[in-house]
């Protein structure tokens, strides 16, 4: 397949301009008789390999998508045609690659192809969640409030993540600030003290002899320690890469102290959410499961919701296998079991996790109070302690003077 450009007059004579996907260009040439156009011109397309890059490359931000959602649920809810409505959608986008992105989904849908299946050919803009939400829309003749349902989830979904982020900043900041810090008084202030106690010719205390014995050998070997610590960071992002990586670190991710409790109200509030918006769009029962294992966040979780769609495959529920897996916890298996039973399992998703934003927002709150008097803490016992172990010799020796 290729992308011809062509140039043509409708019936009153005015000039249209477009591109088509298709075969040949004789193809082209028919597609466009068949539309009873006057043929200027038709031109295959050379793309660039340099097309649609830029300083954002090929990643849409989620904000962009939203809004492309949310405008395209009002056009075509207003009785806009929906290739109109992707026509006034393209010219407003300022993203380069999203704009061609809609330019070649335009394309597609001129020539015959679904909107769900235009958006398929983009995977890296337009995740499973997206597709399968529009095929279904498409499928139920529901469009508008499928769209508008999509961004409604990726703003919730968006809201959730800089919460998360926001609690995170600060204390990333913070460590790296401190081990800079330290850093800066082993390598440079240490060893100018160093020289004075040379100079004094007394016995130095244990601490003292063990900071001057850390910063002698930073200084010494401070390339190799580099390269090693560069080594180390490849090679966890290696070993994260593999499947059995990646389950164990999001294991251990799981038990940690105050943080393993918030990933996982994460984990179980984006499970909720995407398993009820797709439910609620008509999406089928083992395609929802399958979406929304990949977009769980956590491989443990993952695996769960996996051997749920094979046990819903050979008739079973799914409460009573989310329970085996020990993951979710108990309230979330039970109202997923009384929804299924009383067929209003997509109000009772929702219900989850409406409950579990509100837990997130208490546990950031209390992550942010939690961290911050312990890496304040740390800063004191680690800065304190280079500062004492400085001055213990000279206060030594001027007791010994008085």
């Amino acid at each position: 397949m290729a992308t011809f450009r062509y140039v043509a007059k409708d019936q009153n004579a005015k000039t249209l301009n477009g591109k088509i996907v298709a075969e040949s260009q004789a193809a082209v040439v028919d597609e466009l008789r068949k539309r009873k156009l006057i043929i200027i011109s038709v031109a295959e397309v050379r793309e660039s390999s340099f097309k649609g890059m830029s300083f954002g490359g090929k990643r849409v931000k989620e904000d962009d998508l939203v809004i492309f959602a949310r405008q395209l649920s009002t056009l075509v809810d207003s009785g806009v045609p929906l290739l109109q409505g992707l026509d006034a959608l393209e010219e407003q986008i300022t993203h380069p690659y999203f704009k061609s992105v809609i330019g070649n989904v335009k394309d597609d849908i001129e020539v015959g192809s679904s909107l769900s299946g235009a958006l398929a050919k983009h995977p890296n803009v337009f995740d499973v969640l997206f597709v399968n939400m529009v095929r279904a829309g498409e499928a139920g003749g529901m469009l508008s409030a499928i769209l508008d349902r999509v961004a409604s989830y990726k703003e919730k979904s968006l809201k959730l993540k800089r919460k998360v982020k926001a609690a995170m900043v600060y204390p990333i900041v913070v460590i790296f600030m401190a081990m800079a810090i330290t850093l800066f008084l082993l390598v440079t202030v240490v060893p100018t003290f160093s020289a004075i106690f040379e100079s004094l010719g007394t016995d130095l205390p244990l601490p003292t002899q063990i900071l001057l014995a850390v910063s002698g050998g930073l200084r010494k070997w401070f390339l190799l320690y580099a390269v090693a610590g560069v080594a180390l960071g490849f090679g966890f992002v290696l070993y994260k890469q593999t499947d059995a990586g990646e389950v164990r670190i999001d294991k251990i991710k799981l038990k940690l102290p105050v943080v393993g409790e918030l990933i996982r109200k994460v984990a179980v509030s984006r499970f909720s959410r995407t398993l009820a918006t797709l439910t609620q769009s008509g999406v089928p029962i083992l395609a929802s499961l399958d979406i929304v294992g990949k977009t769980c966040g956590n491989r443990v979780l993952e695996i769960a919701v996996n051997n749920v769609k094979n046990n819903v495959r050979e008739g079973e529920s799914i409460a009573p296998t989310l329970a085996k897996s020990g993951v979710f916890p108990v309230m979330v298996t039970r109202m997923i079991s009384v929804g299924e039973k009383t067929g209003e399992m997509e109000k009772m998703l929702s219900k989850i996790a409406d409950f579990y934003d509100d837990q997130v927002d208490a546990a950031v709150a209390g992550l942010t109070s939690v961290i911050e008097p312990v890496i304040i803490g740390f800063l004191g016992v680690v800065v304190g302690g280079i500062v004492i172990s400085l001055f213990m010799p000279i206060l030594t020796i001027v007791t010994k003077i008085k």
